[in-house]
């Protein structure tokens, strides 16, 4: 990766789609929604494992030519001339795995307050009234409650994610993480922008923040979840009440581990 490569990851619904739309807008820079890159690399390690008998043939330093091989063939027409930024919350649970792959990157985790995310979900299937999701699974049934529980579960859309994220929080690679606060990202871009470009060490930009566009209508369409990687022109801080009841939203409402000193243990860095 000529020009190199650094990651996304984090929580869903937490601007990393937003992030990657600014960014994109830097001719220098790749970036975009979930690329197929991290299912990719999971496919071969299984396939690389005593779980294939043929695997006995493959050493370790096989193994990662032909991991970082799969980032070199799929940005082939990206790399000589663009720095990538990579996104997929599986990132943060392998993160002894692309470090290795590739000493230099940085990750950027997206966070946000945990209820504001159920509610992100959740207001997006009310506008879909007429749609099943993907998300969870195409359930004509369930509540706010049941969706809640199923987002946050350990293998749900939220709860994995979080997991993940504390996990790579206490890694002994927790000091290339950057978290990135949706709430600061969307209240003050540019100093955010300014962190990110000082913490990959990739030549500052000025970004357009009101003219921000990206959208995945065909993606999105198949996952019966139309506007989930839409973003806005402008980048604004959502005003809005929340939809979820009272009771739901305290259940959630202290679940923002990364603000915690006590579990930060490793001091990382929050723009």
């Amino acid at each position: 990766m000529q020009n190199g490569i650094h990651f996304i990851s984090g929580l869903p619904r937490s601007g990393s789609t937003l992030l990657s739309a600014i960014l994109r807008q830097n001719p220098a820079l790749h970036a975009g929604m979930t690329s197929p890159v991290g299912s990719l690399v999971m496919a071969l390690m299984r396939e690389m494992s005593s779980a294939n008998e043929t695997a006995v043939f493959i050493d370790d330093a096989q193994r990662q030519v032909i991991l970082r091989g799969v980032f070199e063939s799929y940005y082939h027409a990206i790399h000589p001339r663009q720095t990538v930024f990579d996104t997929n919350r599986l990132w943060c649970a392998k993160l002894h795995l692309v470090l290795g792959l590739f000493p230099q990157a940085k990750v950027i985790c997206c966070v946000r307050h945990i209820p504001w995310i159920i509610d992100s979900v959740e207001r997006l299937l009310r506008r879909n009234r007429w749609e099943l999701s993907r998300i969870f699974d195409y359930e004509t049934g369930g509540t706010v409650y049941s969706r809640a529980e199923g987002l946050t579960s350990q293998k749900g859309m939220v709860g994995f994610a979080c997991s993940a994220l504390k996990q790579a929080m206490h890694s002994e690679e927790a000091d290339r993480l950057l978290l990135v606060s949706y709430e600061e990202l969307t209240r003050d871009p540019g100093r955010v922008l300014a962190e990110i470009y000082d913490f990959t060490g990739v030549t500052p930009f000025a970004h357009d923040f009101e003219n921000v566009s990206y959208d995945a209508d065909e993606f999105d369409a198949r996952l019966g979840t139309p506007g989930l990687h839409r973003v806005a022109r402008a980048v604004r801080p959502p005003e809005r009440e929340s939809v979820l009841p009272p009771d739901l939203w305290k259940r959630y409402e202290r679940e923002s581990f990364w603000l915690d000193p006590a579990f930060n243990r490793r001091n990382v860095w929050i723009a």
